[in-house]
């Protein structure tokens, strides 16, 4: 029996507890991992998932796999077939004009608003290109694409416009996962996006709204192009 004198004890067992209540749970920690491994290609479409493999992979039973693959497919990302498993989508075609036409909206609006940028935001996209060079140096395509996605909200965001701003970021999952697919189909891809970044930012910082619309044109619309394989 626990004595009431054991002042060790009593001090820990709080402690343990307080790490299990910060603990995500069981369900959020199987819909981020699975959602991340989507973004990132390492489960790329046409992947067929399983309860028991996830439930194996996070650690967790069954019940909160299936609560987690509910939301994803909610989100697009999977289909559910009962008794067989959770089917990882591949990016459609249509997926594909729809996100490079809103992006397209969004972003020119947003680029002619913001030039000539302040210094906040001029310092804001220097650090995010250094970032994309960092991450292309180290190989990091997953990270590279993160980054590249918040250049471009950055300017979004420059706009003070609060409901294009959330519009913007419900495209972030899907911005994500057609760059990495770019990225991995064409690596060359990586410093040409940084070399386009530039531009963007050099027009910008020069006040000249009609060049950075026309950059960021030619930079969004390429991304059909290249998520089709049809690199010109």
């Amino acid at each position: 029996m626990l004595s009431s004198a054991a002042p060790s004890a009593s001090v820990a067992t709080p402690s343990s507890a307080k790490d299990k209540t910060r603990q995500p749970p069981a369900a959020e920690r199987v819909y981020a991992y699975v959602k991340q491994a989507v973004l990132e290609r390492r489960y790329e479409g046409g992947t067929l998932l399983t309860e028991g493999d996830l439930g194996e992979a996070v650690g967790v039973s069954r019940t909160p796999v299936r609560e987690a693959l509910l939301r994803l497919e909610v989100e697009g990302l999977i289909k559910l077939y009962p008794k067989k498993g959770a089917l990882v989508l591949p990016v459609s075609a249509q997926e594909i004009g729809d996100v490079v036409e809103t992006r397209l909206l969004v972003e020119e609006h947003a680029a002619r608003k913001a030039a000539p940028a302040g210094p906040r935001l001029i310092a804001r996209l220097e650090e995010l290109l250094e970032e994309q060079r960092r991450f292309a140096d180290a190989g990091d395509l997953a990270a590279v694409a993160a980054s590249d996605r918040c250049f471009h909200a950055e300017i979004v965001r420059s706009a003070g416009n609060q409901i294009l701003d959330r519009l913007y970021d419900q495209l972030r999952d899907r911005q994500l996962r057609m760059g990495v697919a770019v990225m991995h189909a064409h690596p060359d891809r990586v410093a040409k996006n940084i070399c386009e970044h530039a531009e963007i930012l050099e027009a910008l910082r020069s006040g000249d709204a009609d060049a950075a619309v026309t950059a960021v044109h030619q930079h969004v619309s390429r991304v059909r192009v290249l998520v089709r394989g049809d690199e010109r």
